[in-house]
């Protein structure tokens, strides 16, 4: 067996170097963005774009802070702006790894398949589960 082909005890080792794999740290960051960005496109969705109360509300004239994110949120999902933040940060990723593009990729993608962008946003999220598969750039 070659240096090239690595053991087969899990690790990857020669010449493609380490895998892909947050530290620890990054990982509960990486958790926590993911689960924030879920929660809030979905409370976005089910309690503030898809309320007829509030919709009829912001319609007529209300300035409230609530009214802003509808508007904010209806916009970028009507220009697919969830979907293609989250496909072009995934291909960054899935290009050359990183902890911060992953993020902004999952953070993407959450709001993406929760806000009506859910094609973009899913292919975007199967990039970055290959992430993890790619070997890990290297330390500056």
């Amino acid at each position: 067996m070659s240096a090239a082909e690595g053991s087969h005890d899990g690790t990857r080792a020669g010449a493609r170097g380490r895998l892909f794999i947050p530290s620890p740290a990054a990982l509960n960051w990486v958790i926590s963005i993911g689960f924030v960005s879920l929660g809030y496109a979905m409370y976005l969705r089910y309690l503030v774009i898809e309320q007829s109360r509030i919709g009829i509300a912001c319609d007529t004239g209300l300035k409230t802070w609530l009214c802003l994110s509808r508007t904010i949120a209806s916009a970028l999902f009507d220009n697919q702006v969830f979907g293609w933040t989250a496909l072009g940060a995934a291909v960054l990723a899935l290009v050359r790894p990183s902890v911060a593009l992953f993020m902004i990729g999952l953070a993407a993608s959450a709001f993406g398949v929760v806000l009506y962008n859910a094609a973009l946003s899913g292919l975007a999220a199967a990039l970055l589960i290959m992430c993890f598969a790619r070997p890990a750039g290297e330390p500056e």
